[in-house]
């Protein structure tokens, strides 16, 4: 992997240099005042309070990263608008350059609210920080935290490669560890000084969610205009690819981990890896909200996960962040959870992490601002578009009283109790549909020693809940219109449910096959045919979710409205074409390269390792299927790809759903 910032080399919208650029920063003018309000198709409104920061090169730059740090801080004012119940969501982020850079904070807010309020309380927040200065505890705790995250970095090739990059190549310095150095030294007093020196101007952003209009359903799509465009000869590949590509072995994995199922039935999987001091742990709890929540209580799951941050039975709130911040650990609790941190910190950690997940604090106080903010919530987003947009196309793929089809409103919400949450959290929360994945810098002995000390009086009660929905009939063709008047493109889904489940022997010809379709870029048939050659759309990819029980391919693309029928008319004459005639050896060989060559790609990093790990442990798969489907799809021979898209793929029987503009 190579990642490279060539900066005289970039070129910027409107055509300036880089050398230009810099011109123009350096001479910026004095910000002024200004409000930006714009219509959005949100379920929510969206209000941002933006300011200039220190640049790369500014000598507050390192006082700038903290200051940021700190107003994101749970801890901090900015986050408790959302435990008051004054918004929805916050936070703090920041875009930096050689010269200068641009902070911005932002809070969510129901539909109907007046956007103008939570403006004010955003600058009520900046200003008393900038006023009163920022307590010297969360300033230590941004540093240590920054600090920690270096250590993490170390973790991804891929990352570690673009933080070096940045580090030469934009910010100027000989290493990553010049801004670690630099934060190391940040005072309180200088963060308070940058405090004052940048929250003086702000910019500020109004986005006012817009209801665009009901969606549209019809059984079909009348468009009939087909395309006989012959595809360009192929380009003989040179001697020295073609070697390189001979044989094509499927690369030895690096996985290598320790699974062992405890005696209360959770499963854990652990692989050691030394190249940085840390740990990182995540971890998923089967479950399945549509077949578990009870009936009349849709969106008690929504409720339950955002009740999680409000401590353990022995910890309030700002006593359990406190905690977490000790340690400096990222820490997220509900049916999926993680914890990673330094190797010293393993044990405290996870111990952290059990008593949350396993003893939450659930406080009828926060329970009544949760619940009020999630049918607020609810309100903008059942008439959001992209809501509208994914409610409307399960509702055409999958049979009334589908599991699939159930969904939260606020009536539903507002008959939840806090002892239905309780009840809820004991009955999804079960060790024996558990899995954990542990890798860094610790023996698969000592992590198992600690996940047992902490979750190993764990238990289950009462028969395993039943999560695996039932395999559904093929769908009708239908079409739903969806009306979103911020769209200049229509965003196109064409989906259908098939019979191939992920066990399925026809899974990997299929997975092959779609990678002829789409897996390469110009280098492929959608891309070539739908972009290349006739200019429809940007981007175009195929899909496949394939479960245990239920799959379903599809095909999503953007264009202009006019464009709409001639890109699906397209689109089906490529899928017939994979039925009715062999891919060619070229195409086959490709397919196979980009599959088998993502494998040692896909192992670059703890979190994407960890991902593989932990998608295999919940769907029941080898731990390792991934090396076995790479071996599955070097055999895989073009009669085998035609005859699974024959089998299974119905190209009449597409359901289509339309976002943006009326296609015409």
């Amino acid at each position: 992997l190579t990642y490279g910032f060539i900066e005289d080399e970039a070129v910027a919208p409107g055509q300036f240099s880089v050398h230009e650029l810099r011109d123009m920063l350096d001479k910026l003018k004095p910000l002024k005042p200004s409000l930006i309000k714009l219509d959005s198709n949100l379920p929510y409104g969206l209000a941002i309070v933006a300011c200039r920061l220190p640049g790369y090169q500014d000598r507050d730059f390192a006082a700038g990263v903290i200051m940021a740090d700190v107003m994101n801080s749970k801890r901090g004012n900015l986050y408790k608008l959302v435990v008051d119940g004054k918004a929805l969501f916050t936070g703090f982020d920041s875009s930096l350059f050689k010269e200068t850079g641009m902070g911005f904070a932002y809070a969510g807010f129901p539909r109907g609210m007046d956007g103008s309020r939570v403006v004010n309380l955003l600058k009520k927040v900046i200003n008393t920080y900038k006023d009163k200065g920022f307590p010297k505890e969360l300033v230590e705790v941004a540093k240590h935290r920054e600090i920690t995250e270096a250590e993490f970095r170390k973790n991804s090739i891929s990352g570690l490669a673009s933080e070096w990059s940045r580090a030469i190549a934009i910010e100027g310095r000989n290493s990553p560890d010049d801004d670690i150095r630099a934060i190391k030294q940040v005072s309180q007093a200088e963060v308070n000084r940058t405090a004052r020196r940048y929250f003086k101007t702000f910019v500020v952003g109004l986005l006012i969610p817009k209801t665009s209009g009901k969606p549209v359903f019809s059984r079909g799509y009348k468009a009939k205009e087909s395309f006989t465009e012959k595809n360009p000869p192929q380009v003989e590949l040179p001697a020295w690819a073609k070697k390189a590509l001979s044989g094509l072995p499927v690369p030895k994995s690096r996985l290598n981990p320790v699974v062992s199922i405890l005696p209360n039935g959770l499963k854990l999987i652990v692989q050691r890896e030394t190249i940085s001091p840390t740990v990182t742990l995540y971890g998923e709890i089967k479950n399945n909200p549509g077949m578990q929540e009870p009936k009349g209580k849709d969106g008690i799951t929504d409720v339950l996960d955002d009740l999680f941050q409000y401590g353990t039975c022995d910890m309030n709130r700002q006593e359990f962040q406190k905690a977490v911040d000790d340690i400096a650990a990222n820490l997220s609790a509900g049916t999926s959870f993680s914890v990673s941190v330094l190797t010293k910190h393993f044990d405290r950690g996870v111990e952290l992490l059990a008593q949350n997940l396993l003893k939450p604090r659930l406080p009828e106080k926060a329970f009544k601002t949760v619940k009020k903010e999630t049918m607020d919530a609810l309100k903008g987003k059942l008439k959001s578009p992209s809501y509208l947009a994914r409610h409307g196309l399960l509702s055409m793929l999958y049979p009334k009283g589908d599991p699939y089809l159930r969904q939260a409103t606020p009536d539903t919400v507002r008959s939840i109790t806090i002892d239905d949450v309780r009840r809820f959290h004991k009955k999804i929360f079960r060790p024996d549909l558990t899995s954990i994945v542990i890798m860094g810098d610790i023996t698969p002995e000592d992590a198992k020693a600690t996940i047992e000390k902490y979750f190993g009086t764990w238990k289950a009660s009462g028969p395993k809940p039943k999560i695996i929905p039932p395999p559904v009939p093929p769908n009708k063709k239908a079409t739903l219109f969806v009306p979103d008047r911020t769209r200049i493109q229509d965003r196109v889904i064409l989906a259908e449910t098939i019979g191939a489940t992920r066990t399925h022997r026809d899974y990997y010809p299929l997975q092959v096959g779609l990678h002829v379709l789409s897996g390469g870029f110009y280098a492929t048939r959608l891309y070539r045919d739908l972009r290349k050659k006739t200019g429809l759309v940007y981007t175009v990819q195929a899909f496949l979710d394939a479960k245990k029980t239920r799959s379903v391919f599809g095909i999503i693309y953007g264009c202009d409205p006019p464009n709409v029928p001639k890109a699906r008319a397209l689109v089906i004459k490529d899928i017939s074409n994979m039925q009715n005639t062999p891919v060619t050896q070229h195409e086959i060989r490709q397919a196979k390269t980009m599959m088998i060559r993502q494998v040692p790609i896909s192992e670059a990093s703890i979190d994407s390792s960890s991902s593989i790990l932990l998608d295999l442990a919940t769907h029941d798969l080898p731990i390792d299927e991934h090396i076995r489907a790479a071996m599955k799809y070097r055999k895989t021979t073009a009669k085998e790809i035609q005859a699974a898209f024959s089998r299974w793929i119905r190209p009449k029987d597409f359901v289509m759903v339309v976002r943006g503009p009326r296609p015409q």
